[in-house]
């Protein structure tokens, strides 16, 4: 295979990710083991359940304002305009014309965004389900509906976002920007053609390159934008 890399993802990118999956799974559990009687009746023990259940989204929430106060606040914000930004070759991606693709193609900006807008809805219902129970003037009558419609769709989003993380063939070394920060550039030309060339022209700074996996492993940010790599050929970071 290649052995030229291409940085996709920061430090700070990918342990926002991580922190946003870990807490993702521990509340999914929790939450169905809450809402699903057989599983309910199971497990017992509801009121640890809801404590590590409502503990774990405070903390959530916590975790990733910390990251983002500590982390590269550039490489965030970058992130988030790219995923904010659909143009003409995205639009055609998801009419499965194939068209060249940035650094996220369409689905996966897709997939961002659905994540981000079910993680605010879950917050606020969650919010007011909690207040609910201690004060009956804040109980919503639909926020446990709506709580369980979102745990659905975040359970289908998230089983599709795995399959194609880990078993599938052709998009499974993704997983390897998110582990490792970097992944081949070949792979890359062949599903993220547009951003391999902007990296090439130098329009995407924070893409460097390798020569080896040592190199590679002890790239260190220069400024919070730029990576400087052992190895990497200047012209071509």
């Amino acid at each position: 295979m290649d052995t030229d890399r291409l940085t996709r993802f920061t430090r700070t990118e990918r342990t926002l990710h991580w922190v946003h999956a870990a807490a993702f799974l521990v509340l999914l559990t929790t939450g169905l083991m809450l809402y699903v009687p057989s599983l309910s009746e199971l497990v017992g023990r509801r009121t640890l359940l809801k404590d590590v259940h409502v503990y774990t989204a405070v903390a959530w929430v916590a975790a990733l304002a910390l990251v983002v106060a500590a982390g590269d606040r550039r490489a965030v914000r970058r992130t988030l305009r790219e995923i904010d930004l659909f143009d003409a070759d995205d639009r055609d991606w998801l009419l499965r014309h194939g068209n060249p693709q940035g650094r996220f193609n369409a689905g996966q900006k897709l997939n961002a965004i659905l994540s981000a807008a079910f993680a605010l809805l879950f917050a606020v219902t969650g919010f007011f389900l909690w207040l609910g129970e201690r004060d009956t003037r804040f109980r919503l009558p639909n926020a446990l509906l709506v709580h369980d419609w979102l745990t659905l769709a975040s359970l289908t989003l998230f089983l599709g976002h795995l399959y194609l993380a880990v078993l599938h063939p052709k998009t499974r070394h993704a997983l390897n920007g998110m582990t490792r920060g970097w992944v081949a550039e070949d792979w890359a030309r062949a599903h993220h053609a547009k951003w391999v060339e902007q990296a090439r022209r130098g329009g995407a700074p924070w893409a460097a390159r390798a020569a080896d996996s040592q190199a590679w492993t002890t790239c260190q940010p220069s400024t919070p934008s730029h990576f400087t790599c052992p190895g990497a050929s200047p012209e071509k970071e």
